[in-house]
């Protein structure tokens, strides 16, 4: 046993405590301030773990309630570019009515810690916070300045979060020249030697549009051959049903290449999606990357039962792959008809970044060292995270929050699920491949 074990240990058990903490502080995002809850309390409770071990942490408040926190830990060597560790405070809603626990109750049970935010990102921010601490106490210099970044609103595109930090304190984020955070950096069971650990460098681009139909209002018991629900409900079958064409950018060809190596599955590259469908936990996260998609969400028209309204309108979740941002649009146009106006509520760029870099072997070698079956390698993700405001600064962004799950756990399920929940094992391995990690980047 190296002197650093007994250390590694103590801050495995604190990042479980941390993480209960956390989840017990309701951070709930539902993208409107006058309904969200707010992050304040929870980056108090973080500043409060950063200060007491004598990190000088500073909050930022975009809105009232909208609160994110940043603290440097300088490095043995400041010529060297940063590296920003990040992850959010915020969590998407829960009904409690449909969890087998309260959702902000952080229960431990059969080995699992439950709670919205257990995945999502409670649990990285807890391993970060408990590596740190432990550092601190010990006296350990990280070989280059780490910025810790603890950001509010990622769930609803990061705007009063990582932008406004970008926009209005970027300074704060001075000489970051790489990022780690998530959605990367869990296991993959592919028999019970080895396990997949998939490495997130490129994410979809984000296009949540309005689509507005507009018609002549009237009394419901008449004709009408303007009806605006009647269009919008058209176009929004349209959009629903269509698929788009397969386009497989690097990151996910090198993925999909390795996968079927390493598992020994035939890909075909005209319908990859059925080789995925074979992986069965991670099938989501991953099905998704090879396409453009656009899904509606919601539908708002009417004021009456029957008054037939002169507009309706439909929100579009669209998500792009790299570079087919403007093709995507034109072919969503022609898709919808040039009846329907498209407004952006929100057009966040794609991000991808190579798999090479010492930084990426740094990675590997942690896993490897905690885990000798771990195979690492590149995926892309097909939701959007923090990453897409630190790469306007130049910044290289890798999915990297290391879980080491148990076979039989569907975890693409449990980010914004039911019964989200990680298991404990999980935590203290990503403490121990963190620690690693950090020391060697």
């Amino acid at each position: 046993m190296t002197s650093a074990e007994p250390e590694r240990a103590a801050a495995e058990d604190e990042a479980v405590d941390l993480c209960r903490d956390l989840l017990r502080i309701d951070t709930t995002n539902t993208g409107d301030l006058s309904t969200s809850a707010g992050e304040r309390a929870a980056a108090e409770y973080v500043a409060a773990k950063l200060a007491e071990v004598g990190l000088e942490p500073v909050i930022r408040e975009s809105a009232p309630g909208r609160t994110s926190v940043v603290a440097r830990y300088e490095g043995s060597d400041p010529s060297r570019g940063a590296l920003l560790v990040h992850g959010h405070l915020d969590v998407v809603p829960a009904d409690a009515g449909e969890w087998s626990v309260h959702p902000f109750s952080g229960e431990l049970r059969d080995g699992y810690l439950w709670g919205r935010g257990a995945v999502d990102m409670k649990d990285f921010d807890a391993m970060v916070l408990a590596v740190v601490r432990d550092w601190r106490r010990r006296g350990v210099t990280p070989p280059r300045d780490l910025v810790l970044c603890f950001t509010a609103d990622e769930e609803a595109g990061g705007a009063y979060g990582a932008h406004f930090l970008v926009d209005e304190h970027r300074g704060l984020l001075d000489g970051c020249t790489e990022a780690v955070g998530e959605v990367g950096g869990f296991s993959y069971t592919v028999s019970e030697n080895e396990r997949l650990y998939l490495i997130q460098t490129a994410e979809k681009g984000i296009q949540w549009l309005r689509m507005t139909a507009r018609g002549r209002p009237g009394h419901g018991s008449m004709n009408n051959d303007d009806n605006a629900v009647t269009a919008l409900a058209e176009a929004v079958a349209r959009v629903g049903r269509h698929r788009f064409p397969v386009s497989m950018t690097p990151t996910v060809r090198d993925f999909l290449a390795q996968v079927s190596e390493l598992v020994g599955i035939e890909v075909d590259p005209a319908e990859p999606e059925i080789a995925i469908a074979k992986l069965a936990p991670v099938a989501g996260l991953i099905g998704a990357t090879v396409r453009n998609t656009a899904n509606p969400t919601r539908l708002a028209a009417g004021y009456k039962d029957n008054v037939i309204p002169g507009r309706a309108t439909a929100t579009v979740d669209c998500r792009t792959l790299p570079g087919q941002r403007e093709q995507f649009l034109a072919a969503l146009r022609a898709i919808v008809g040039p009846d329907i106006e498209l407004e952006h509520i929100q057009d966040r760029p794609a991000v991808e970044t190579p798999y090479e870099g010492p930084i990426v072997e740094a990675m590997a070698a942690a896993l490897r060292a905690e885990d000798p079956g771990a195979r690492p390698l590149p995926y892309m993700v097909s939701a959007g995270t923090d990453a897409k405001a630190w790469d306007r600064l130049g910044i290289r962004c890798f999915g990297f929050a290391p879980l080491r799950l148990p076979a039989d756990l569907n975890f693409a399920e449990l980010f914004h699920g039911i019964d989200e929940r990680v298991p404990v094992e999980g935590l203290r391995f990503g403490v121990r491949v963190l620690d690693r990690f950090l020391q060697a980047s």
